[in-house]
């Protein structure tokens, strides 16, 4: 449970970050299913199933940090570290400058979400009570 009733805002940013993320994986989602190919039928089902799974996940975190639930912290620590390594291999991919963009905001995004869980005030909110 939390220390006290009032979310601080770092919490209140990491925790809307990883709804926003999940919000994108469902419009993934949605992108995969109207580009549907019979050539790759088991490809496109699993990787619908994978950002949807993934999305569900996410927005659950969200909602159990704003509850105060400590236990959110790991999944989305994981979630922001593999999206860094995402970001990283957009950088060292060569490729245009948007993909250059894409890396940055995604880098942006997960470290804030890192920040605002590892705030102080943060941690102190989401600390087991003794």
């Amino acid at each position: 449970m939390p220390a006290s009733s009032v979310i601080p805002a770092p919490l209140r940013v990491a925790a809307a970050f990883t709804a926003l993320q999940a919000v994108v994986l469902v419009v993934l989602s949605i992108v995969q299913i109207v580009n549907f190919s019979g050539d790759r039928v088991a490809m496109n089902l699993t990787t619908i199933a994978f950002f949807l799974l993934c999305a569900v996940g996410l927005a659950l975190c969200a909602r159990a940090l704003v509850l105060g639930h400590s236990w959110a912290r790991s999944p989305i620590v994981l979630a922001q570290l593999i999206q860094l390594g995402l970001a990283w291999s957009f950088v060292q991919g060569g490729a245009g400058s948007g993909d250059k963009a894409v890396a940055w905001v995604l880098a942006a995004l997960a470290l804030t979400v890192l920040v605002g869980i590892f705030h102080p005030r943060s941690l102190e909110h989401l600390a087991d009570e003794a």
